[in-house]
């Protein structure tokens, strides 16, 4: 008669736990955090699943904004392994978000903490975009006194060129125009537009924030003849519109058609349209039609806060 040994039972049970992590790890990214939750606060301390599963849960924290909870779950993440550069990543993240949204006092006890973690990111993983990207949003924000330095943001774009060249182009453009050195700036957006035309968009946004624009114009004019970014484009020409008080026909005309189609992921909404169409009416003068397009924007989004502005203005 053969009998099964401890062994087998560990076997087995290690099989089953790294199965179920397996499954919160796909129940995360699949977004379904509370499935994911519930397995991996099971994950045991002694596992080598352990300092994962920590940062998992913190970052389920940090998309649900409990940010305290996040600190903690990253923090005991790195206890149990500093040297992962994503642990440091987004413990780096968590104390940005709330350094954002806290006093002076408090941004200057968290600032030190920030840049550390980002550093120490970027020290084990120097390929990470995500941690070069954090350190120049660091570096082009915090004074000089603090460790700010457009000399260290500009280091930080050149090694994210080095890992990908149109990400290099557009932080490079990033740490220009924050410096008020637009002409450089322009340049590496003019670059990054040349080998990708996706990015005419950031190209004539950066022309719409400077006010120039005919430029603005002729980008996204451009940009419209391309199956892939025409909607993007033709919304962000009849903003140009809306916003400069020209091309007003062509600006009705294009955001009429952005109106036809359905709003792709991550796009200008409906109810954002309908607004930049009562700017223009209003800026020409037609006033029951910026008041109606004013209205059609806020029944479908009540917190658009141009329409409100705009119907104030003209009632």
């Amino acid at each position: 008669m053969k009998f099964i040994t401890p062994l087998f039972f560990y076997l087995m049970a290690s099989s089953v736990l790294a199965q179920n992590y397996a499954d919160a790890i796909n129940y995360y990214e699949n977004k379904q955090p509370v499935k994911s939750e519930r397995i991996l606060k099971a994950v045991d301390e002694n596992s080598k699943n352990y300092a994962d599963a920590q940062f998992y849960l913190g970052r389920i924290a940090f998309d649900q904004e409990d940010y305290d909870a996040a600190e903690e779950y990253f923090e005991e993440a790195i206890d149990q392994n500093d040297s992962n550069s994503d642990y440091h990543l987004w413990l780096g993240n968590t104390f940005g978000v709330v350094a954002g949204n806290s006093n002076v006092f408090k941004q200057g006890l968290l600032a030190p903490k920030i840049k550390s973690e980002y550093e120490r990111a970027v020290e084990l993983n120097p390929k990470s975009i995500d941690a070069l990207w954090g350190l120049i949003e660091y570096y082009t924000q915090a004074p000089g006194f603090m460790g700010g330095s457009w000399e260290k943001a500009l280091d930080m774009a050149n090694k994210i060129g080095k890992v990908d060249l149109l990400q290099g182009y557009l932080a490079r453009a990033v740490v220009y125009r924050r410096e008020e050195k637009f002409q450089l700036a322009e340049k590496e957006y003019v670059a990054a537009s040349k080998l990708d035309p996706a990015y005419n968009l950031n190209l004539g946004s950066f022309y719409q924030n400077r006010e120039e624009y005919d430029k603005a114009f002729e980008t996204y004019e451009a940009l419209s003849l391309n199956n892939d970014h025409k909607l993007n484009a033709i919304y962000q020409y009849g903003k140009t519109s809306a916003l400069s008080g020209k091309n007003t026909e062509k600006g009705i005309t294009y955001l009429k058609e952005y109106l036809n189609n359905e709003p792709k992921k991550n796009s200008p909404s409906h109810a954002g349209a309908r607004m930049r169409l009562g700017m223009i009416y209003e800026k020409t003068g037609q006033k029951s039609k910026a008041i109606d397009y004013y209205s059609q924007s806020l029944k479908e989004d009540p917190d658009m806060k141009q329409a409100k502005e705009g119907l104030k203005r003209l009632r």
